[in-house]
């Protein structure tokens, strides 16, 4: 990209995904949703950027990049769980089926690593040695690998609000679901890790750890709902240079938003302190390392398409095609 293409990009943002032709809106931290009166949801993914629970910036090109690298991977994984999938008519815009969403967020991991509250090497540093109901060995560092693939899973908080650690037992006990249903749904998590972990090695990354939603059809069944395996809810490594840096105490080089959460940290406590703006080159770094993602990981070209043409009226445009009697 030129200067000229990364300044059209920052001029070009999706801040806002609210069109009032659609019926009941419902603003998230990253996406827009409307849930249509037949059953169909319209979640429009913005450019929006969250960590540590609060939206600091916009992106360029990010909503493009999460809702393709979804459709990736949703893709990748639909004989191992069905998804909330029904059509794709923008780059932005995922329709899907309106689902009753589980109230836990299900989070798998394979390393020791983190930055957020709610990370196992968080607390690991603070000296506890029980995570989620994991126990842990003394003497590890931030970033090994852990001796096995866990689940540790989290509450699902209201935006702005700080989602909070939950074990397995506690999620039994409050009746969110019996145990077989829990052990249903922890073999589907892990499996979908394990395609994820295998599909990422065959492009010299590492998934590190992922974070799913799910939620049950009119049948009981589970779906995997909101996006997959991408650079939001996921952390890649390059697997390349993992061994060298972690040997020489430096952090992985990393595909995901730990870029923004690390260069935030490093300049301020972002749970007590205001986050200082980030600069452009800062967020055209970080939407280099969103589409070197999707690009690494599906081994397809990204294509941003005319970047001349707002976002949000090649949106418009699409939507009124799809859903003309709103239009």
């Amino acid at each position: 990209m030129t200067e000229t293409d990364n300044e059209t990009l920052l001029a070009n943002r999706l801040d806002d995904g609210f069109f009032p032709e659609l019926p009941n809106h419902y603003r998230g931290k990253v996406r827009d949703a409307y849930d249509l009166p037949d059953g169909r949801r319209v979640m429009i993914a913005t450019d929006r950027q969250s960590a540590f629970d609060v939206v600091l910036a916009s992106v360029p090109l990010k909503g493009q990049v999460l809702t393709q690298t979804a459709k990736f991977w949703f893709e990748q994984t639909e004989d191992i769980c069905p998804n909330h999938v029904i059509s794709f008519p923008d780059p932005n815009v995922t329709v899907a089926k309106r689902l009753d969403m589980l109230p836990i967020e299900i989070v798998v991991r394979d390393y020791l690593t983190g930055s957020t509250d709610t990370s196992v090497w968080k607390m690991y540093e603070s000296g506890k040695r029980t995570a989620y109901g994991h126990s842990l060995p003394d003497g590890m560092r931030k970033n090994d690998k852990l001796g096995t693939t866990i689940i540790t899973p989290t509450t699902k908080a209201e935006v702005g609000g700080h989602d909070a650690p939950i074990t397995a037992d506690e999620i039994i006990a409050s009746g969110i679901m019996s145990s077989e249903r829990w052990e249903e749904l922890s073999r589907i998590s892990l499996a979908l890790f394990a395609r994820g972990r295998e599909v990422a090695a065959k492009h010299s990354l590492i998934l590190v750890d992922t974070k799913y939603e799910f939620g049950v059809d009119e049948t009981g069944a589970f779906i995997l709902a909101d996006e997959a395996h991408t650079p939001d809810s996921s952390r890649y490594w390059k697997a390349g240079s993992y061994e060298s840096r972690h040997a020489a105490g430096e952090e992985p080089e990393s595909l995901d938003k730990e870029f923004l959460r690390l260069w935030i940290s490093q300049r301020c406590d972002p749970y007590t302190e205001a986050v200082p703006e980030i600069p452009a080159p800062t967020l055209i770094e970080f939407s280099s390392r969103y589409v070197t993602l999707y690009e690494t990981v599906t081994g397809l070209p990204f294509s941003p398409g005319d970047i001349r043409v707002p976002v949000r009226d090649r949106i418009r445009a699409a939507l009124a095609h799809e859903f003309p009697e709103y239009f």
